[in-house]
């Protein structure tokens, strides 16, 4: 508790509890751990290529005690690493060096055989950045969306007040509202699913020239492509010494839709709870105001919202830094690059805070119905439409003169409809409608999902 009271970002401090299982693919150990899989798999497709005859094959039970060294992996052998790394100055030589450790002395000139760094770390972070998104990110974002639709459908029916402009609108339905919220992630949660992250391994300039010099004879694009595919990223075979990260930044900007819907979701339920319609249910022990004892403040919606506009802020930094490099490479990459766990760490703990504030929602059904019927003139809409179709002229002059700047009431409505020009059928359809029943399809739209 002490350390992570002297530390200064809030996602190892404050909310480090929040976002604990993201250590596990975006910290500095992890990262080791990723870099770890890349060598040792590498060497091992290496021994399998029978064109280099200089490195047999492993048996099987060679393949398993060097895939240990990663899956073994532990916070006391990255400290080793860090020891390295001290003397070293290069984060990547150190994995080297502690796989050296780790083999016979026949094994160490194959460990990072015609690599530069960046063959290693692009891999390392596309596979970070995968890992966590499917493992950890994914899941809690469809969690959110499955509340969301839960809601949605139980409250299909619950007609309120809609706003355009901060002004009383037609009708509709709470259930709808989140509907639209539901249809939103659904189609960014299927892209986010398709996407897929591109890798290269072509060495100091993508030229492939230390391999070929080595072994002319082997179809090196062949060989990267395989690996490549074998961890589960696609090749990007045309590169220079950086994967230019372009499907990277796609990715990003995937989050940072998704964070701007629920953006907007979190600032609407904030809105419908600032307005009487949602009230939330009272926590044991919680206060909302040191001075106002009576406040239950939304406060899970507005954490959510602050953690979005910080990690879009990352994620659009990112994105459109990321693809942009001095000819060949330079450095700016790489430490923009260790902010990636950042940002998602931001949207996943805004994430978690809409879900607690989704939990504790309640309806105010009788606030909901006193909105309103304190604003009938909402119907104007469905008697102007109604005139029109009797192929009046001056449909909407008419109700404009009734209604705009003015709450009307039920009897003025019944009132003014009693005195149209309009068939029984029209007359008796717009007298019995009212604010709480005019809401169209509202309902059969939240059955679309």
């Amino acid at each position: 508790m002490t350390k992570s009271l002297n530390n200064i970002s809030p996602l190892d401090g404050r909310y480090t509890n929040s976002i604990k299982d993201l250590s596990a693919y975006f910290s500095e150990s992890a990262l080791m751990g990723y870099r770890l899989k890349i060598e040792i798999e590498y060497l091992i497709a290496l021994g399998n290529k029978k064109r280099i005859k200089e490195l047999p094959p492993f048996s099987k039970t060679e393949q398993s005690r060097l895939r240990k060294i990663y899956q073994n992996f532990n916070s006391t052998d990255a400290e080793k690493i860090k020891e390295f790394e001290t003397t070293t100055n290069h984060d990547v030589k150190a994995i080297e060096y502690y796989i050296q450790g780790k083999v016979k002395k026949s094994l160490h000139p194959w460990i990072h055989f015609a690599l530069t760094s960046e063959d290693v770390n692009n891999l390392s972070y596309s596979l970070m950045w995968q890992d966590g998104l499917k493992q950890i990110y994914l899941p809690t974002l469809q969690s959110v969306n499955k509340e969301l639709k839960k809601l949605a459908r139980k409250y299909k029916g619950s007609s309120m007040l809609a706003l355009t402009h901060g002004q009383a609108a037609t009708p509709t339905t709470f259930g709808k509202e989140l509907a639209v919220f539901c249809a939103r992630l659904d189609r960014q949660i299927s892209q986010i699913k398709s996407h897929t992250l591109l890798g290269k391994f072509g060495g100091a300039t993508g030229t492939w020239s230390a391999h070929m010099a080595a072994y002319p004879k082997v179809n090196w694009i062949r060989f990267a492509s395989k690996f490549i595919k074998s961890l589960g990223l696609d090749p990007n075979l045309i590169t220079t010494q950086i994967e230019p990260h372009d499907s990277l930044a796609e990715s990003f900007h995937q989050m940072v839709r998704v964070n701007s819907i629920l953006t907007d979701l979190c600032r609407d339920m904030w809105s419908y709870i600032s307005r009487g319609i949602l009230g939330q249910k009272k926590v044991a022990g919680e206060v909302g105001s040191s001075t106002m004892p009576h406040k239950i403040n939304p406060i899970q919606f507005e954490n959510a919202e602050g953690n979005m506009g910080i990690a879009n802020a990352l994620l659009n930094h990112l994105a459109t830094k990321l693809p942009v490099s001095r000819m060949q490479r330079d450095l700016t990459d790489s430490t923009t690059l260790r902010n990636q766990g950042v940002a998602l760490g931001h949207s996943y703990l805004a994430i978690q805070n809409i879900i607690k504030g989704l939990n504790r929602i309640t309806i105010n059904k009788t606030q909901m119905v006193n909105e309103l019927n304190n604003h009938w003139e909402v119907l104007g809409e469905a008697v102007q439409t109604i005139l029109r179709k009797t192929g009046k002229q001056d449909a909407y002059e008419q109700l404009k003169t009734l209604t705009q700047g003015q709450s009307i009431n039920a009897e003025s409505m019944v009132e003014f409809v009693a005195g149209l020009k309009i068939s029984d059928e029209d007359k008796r359809t717009l007298i019995n409608m009212t604010p709480e029943n005019y809401i169209g399809l509202a309902s059969k739209l939240v059955d679309l999902l």
